[in-house]
């Protein structure tokens, strides 16, 4: 028989034992036909690579990501993963779908791929309800069903409305799981439950989502896996303790490395890759974290033609130079290398109007004045970041008022708006935040999670004034601004969510944003999705939308002023 290609002498990646074995792996039509430790004389393969000394493991899948994180287009994104040995993706792509509905995911599904891309359904577009945010695009039953019959649709997207999932009340987030489980009964269903347990943990899982992708301690593993949840372990959950707690139990088929979110300018340098390296680093053995971001991801995606080198499957697989410092030598996608697939190919251009989206009226100075009444101070409310992860605490704090206004430039205060940018109801939230910057300047955005209005914050108001005004030229993306200077921006004229610009110069202009946030005295982990995501009102404590300061527990508003100093939030 003859044969494509013949991988000879590799030390290849057995996913039922967890080991490696020294095979030759032949190779037919795109998929795995035969491993043996001796030659087979009765195969013959057009093409031999003698790996010896190198490792063979299956493509890397990752089953909970969003494309929108990268800042680029899918054509785009593509050739990069493929880079870091990626093979398969499952995209949820509701950042796409706040700001042009089923049309802008449409528009992803129909960019040309190399790297395979299936998606999720987004469940919580938007990620509350119109009363909390505005968005572009909303995602309902009818869309949902018309995406039911699509072909690269495998999941459910992440759940993010708590509060309507246990409503006693039929809500549209349990209607929307009742049509998934009736026409797609065995369809997994994602979820993000950050800082859920105990008895609101059950009756998140009794209302049929069983994973969680969000940010996890030793003892919400434990809690979550053990109640039946599948999870997604992206970077910000990898420490030694939660590795050691995912290794101490025989916990190996129910969890998954993942990304989540992988910034342009980190895409540069790895995506899926480099979260198994950190699950290394932190004392995952190589053999299990292999498992954990090719198997499992397959597995829990019902995706089972892949993740596996065995007969049968889909031939993607890295060739690997050094096993413990997961180095690359070389990406195979359905048995062709990665550098002799077509580098040419461009993203398709999406409609015209995708170009123009952003509807928002420019910043006035009197928008920045705050009444505050005849008072001397006043209480306010804010939000505090935190160094690490997307969290933020509800704070008070006193603030002096002069001639009638709060005088938020001469505090510790960044003052933030968030300005509906759809042209609907150009309301503007205000909000205060707390451990921001510590340098004169501000920072305006269009990537504002989930809703994706124009959001600005900073601590004097004609920086505010000048970033808000830039971002509006660009037609959406990320600006940096100190002292009445531009210090670095993004343009995303996609939606002002995505740019078709080349991942290189587009990462590097990113990476030149996170460094002026940084000189501004931001600091996170991650900064830019830190700062984003101050506008996400289903991750905890407290956030800000088009419409005001939120708890987003209770989804109940938080006034900018404590009226009443003995006020207190149900």
């Amino acid at each position: 028989m003859m044969v494509d290609l013949r991988i000879k002498n590799g030390n290849v990646y057995n996913t039922f034992l967890r080991a490696f074995q020294q095979k030759d792996v032949y190779i037919k039509d795109g998929r795995f036909l035969h491993l043996s430790d001796q030659e087979e004389n009765s195969l013959t393969a057009k093409r031999t690579i003698n790996v010896s000394g190198m490792f063979v493991v299956p493509g890397l899948i990752d089953c909970h990501m969003h494309i929108e994180s990268s800042m680029t287009v899918p054509t785009r994104f593509s050739r990069e993963a493929l880079k870091h040995g990626v093979t398969t993706v499952v995209a949820d792509p509701h950042e796409i779908a706040n700001v042009f509905g089923l049309e802008g995911i449409k528009a992803f599904m129909n960019q040309t791929t190399q790297l395979d891309i299936f998606y999720g359904i987004p469940s919580s577009v938007p990620a509350t309800s119109e009363s909390i945010e505005t968005t572009g695009g909303s995602i309902g039953i009818s869309e949902i069903e018309e995406m039911l019959a699509m072909d690269k649709v495998v999941c459910l997207g992440e759940v993010m409305n708590f509060n309507d999932l246990i409503s006693s009340k039929t809500t549209p987030t349990q209607e929307i799981i009742r049509l998934v489980e009736a026409k797609a009964p065995h369809m997994p269903i994602e979820g993000h439950c950050p800082k859920i347990s105990g008895l609101d943990l059950s009756r998140l899982i009794f209302q049929g989502v069983d994973a969680d992708h969000t940010q996890q301690t030793p003892e919400s593993i434990y809690e979550k896996i053990t109640n039946g949840m599948f999870l997604e372990i992206q970077g910000k959950s990898i420490t030694r303790e939660t590795i050691q707690m995912l290794l101490k139990h025989p916990f190996q088929d129910a969890f998954a490395l993942v990304t989540d979110d992988v910034m342009a300018d980190h895409l540069l340098t790895g995506h899926l890759n480099g979260i198994l390296r950190k699950a290394m680093e932190a004392g995952m053995p190589v053999e299990q974290a292999i498992y954990a971001a090719t198997y499992t991801p397959a597995k829990r995606m019902r995706l089972d033609d892949r993740g596996v080198i065995a007969p049968g499957k889909i031939a993607d697989f890295i060739v690997l130079s050094n096993l413990d410092a997961f180095e690359i030598h070389q990406v195979y996608k359905k048995g062709n290398p990665l550098d002799e697939l077509d580098e040419n190919v461009e993203p398709a251009k999406f409609p015209a109007y995708f170009y123009d989206s952003v509807k928002c009226r420019v910043l006035e100075l009197d928008d920045l004045k705050i009444p505050a009444g005849d008072r001397k101070t006043v209480t306010v409310n804010a939000m505090g970041i935190q160094k690490i992860g997307t969290f933020t605490q509800h704070i008070t704090q006193e603030l002096a008022v002069v001639n009638g206004y709060l005088d938020w430039e001469t505090s510790n205060l960044s003052l933030i708006l968030v300005m509906e940018r759809y042209g609907k109801t150009g309301e503007v939230g205000y909000g205060f935040v707390v451990n921001a910057l510590t340098e004169k300047g501000a920072i305006a955005t269009t990537w504002s999670h989930d809703h994706h209005n124009l959001m600005v914050m900073g601590t004097n108001a004609s920086d505010m004034l000048l970033a808000q005004k830039r971002v509006l030229e660009l037609k959406g993306g990320y600006v940096v601004v100190r002292n009445g200077g531009i210090l670095a921006e993004v343009s995303l004229e996609v939606g002002g969510i995505v740019s078709e610009q080349p991942i290189p110069r587009l990462g590097r202009q990113l990476k030149e944003v996170r460094q002026a946030m940084i000189d501004l005295g931001y600091r996170n982990t991650n900064e830019v999705m830190s700062f984003s995501t101050l506008s996400l009102p289903v991750s905890p404590e407290i956030k800000i939308t088009d419409k005001g300061m939120i708890d987003t527990r209770s989804q109940k508003w938080i006034p900018l002023i404590l009226e009443d100093e003995n006020e207190t939030l149900d």
